[in-house]
């Protein structure tokens, strides 16, 4: 690979970091007074309580076993049965553990969301350079890190990076017909999160398409099943660990999907609240975006996005920002000239200063109700 080559994914390393270093500056420099905004005893805890960071320590620790998990609840300040433990899938826990021996459990999760956002970071790069999807990546890139909530799912403890970088992998190589690849990235975003089986049936609706085009139907896609297969096998753990093969759906009230539009009632436990019109502009936006790649030649782009718009659309919780981010990579592509605009990188650069003051104001708020550190340590 030569110099000219590796500049760009350096300068994405460069971004990531120093966006993320920024976001974390008055914690680590231990400002109590942010432009107004009051933070009691700051220090670098508030990042590591972000919800629900740390309650994906707990299955690294413990690899799910039942006994262990009460020990550390019983230590710490948390609540929660054992058995919710089951809606934190386990490929995120496992990086984490793999890496606790050297830097410790807190900042191998901090460190692992930072590695996978690098990663995603220049995969995206590299994707929308592969599959010519705009004459501007590097600048999508950059917009693509400074989605609001994507920024603070990024800088803290989460598994978000780690599944959209593999959904893309998975998208990406499903376009190169590399469907062995496809399906097994697609099995890995399974084990991190459950959405990613909304993969499965986007290529579902591909392969229909083509078969009805051309009457051919490729047997290689067959690789595809690893994606279900990806769920059967955490379930095939959840029984040896847990006792019980369908833990995730035994695991409480995780499982939001209802009626289309469902968030819409500030009487349920997960809303919780009325003031809900910034959910119908993330929802415009996400049709809007997969109304632009109805006629993409990039099929599975398409599909994906529409299969997890409408899923979407049934999630009764209030964080639908957070439920919808791996559709913002399909909707950076889908507005690439509205983003590429000289009137979008003004306003961005106007913003810039809001939607970092947006992080720090949900990072202080945002945090688990932790006071013992012991037993995740």
């Amino acid at each position: 690979m030569t110099l000219k080559r590796i500049i760009p994914y350096f300068t994405v390393f460069c971004l990531v970091l120093t966006s993320t270093v920024l976001l974390w500056s008055p914690f680590l420099l231990h400002v109590s007074d942010l432009f107004g905004l009051h933070i009691e005893k700051p220090n670098f805890q508030y990042v590591y309580k972000q919800f629900d960071g740390p309650f994906y320590i707990i299955p690294a620790k413990t690899l799910y076993d039942q006994k262990e998990i009460r020990i550390i609840n019983r230590e710490s300040t948390l609540v929660q049965e054992s058995r919710y433990y089951a809606a934190h899938l386990p490929l995120y826990p496992l990086f984490i553990r793999a890496v606790a021996p050297v830097v410790g459990y807190l900042r191998g999760m901090i460190g692992i969301t930072f590695v996978f956002s690098v990663a995603l970071a220049c995969f995206f790069y590299f994707m929308l350079r592969r599959l010519k999807l705009t004459e501007h990546p590097m600048w999508l890139t950059a917009v693509f890190l400074f989605l609001p909530r994507f920024l603070i799912v990024r800088s803290v403890g989460a598994p978000e990076t780690l599944f959209i970088f593999l959904l893309l992998v998975s998208l990406y190589a499903f376009e190169k017909n590399r469907y062995f690849l496809s399906g097994l990235a697609g099995a890995l975003a399974v084990t991190t999160k459950s959405p990613g089986m909304l993969l499965f049936f986007a290529y579902g609706a591909v392969v229909a398409e083509r078969f009805i085009q051309t009457r051919k139907w490729n047997p290689r896609t067959l690789w595809l099943f690893l994606i279900p297969l990806g769920f059967v096998a955490v379930c095939l753990l959840y029984a040896v660990r847990m006792g019980d093969f369908l833990a995730y759906f035994h695991s409480g009230d995780n499982i939001h999907l209802v009626f289309p539009f469902s968030v819409f009632n500030f009487q349920k436990p997960w809303v919780g609240t009325a003031w809900l019109e910034d959910v119908l502009f993330y929802l415009g936006g996400s049709i809007l975006a997969v109304y632009n790649l109805r006629h993409t030649k990039h099929r599975s782009l398409f599909y994906f996005s529409l299969v997890f718009i409408t899923a979407t659309a049934f999630v009764q919780h209030r964080d639908i920002a957070r439920y919808s981010l791996p559709l913002w990579p399909m909707a950076a592509m889908a507005f690439e000239k509205q983003i590429s605009s000289r009137a979008f990188r003004i306003t961005s650069l106007i913003l810039i200063f809001g939607i970092y003051m947006y992080a720090w104001n949900m990072l202080v708020y945002n945090i688990m109700p932790i006071n013992e550190w012991l037993p995740f340590l």
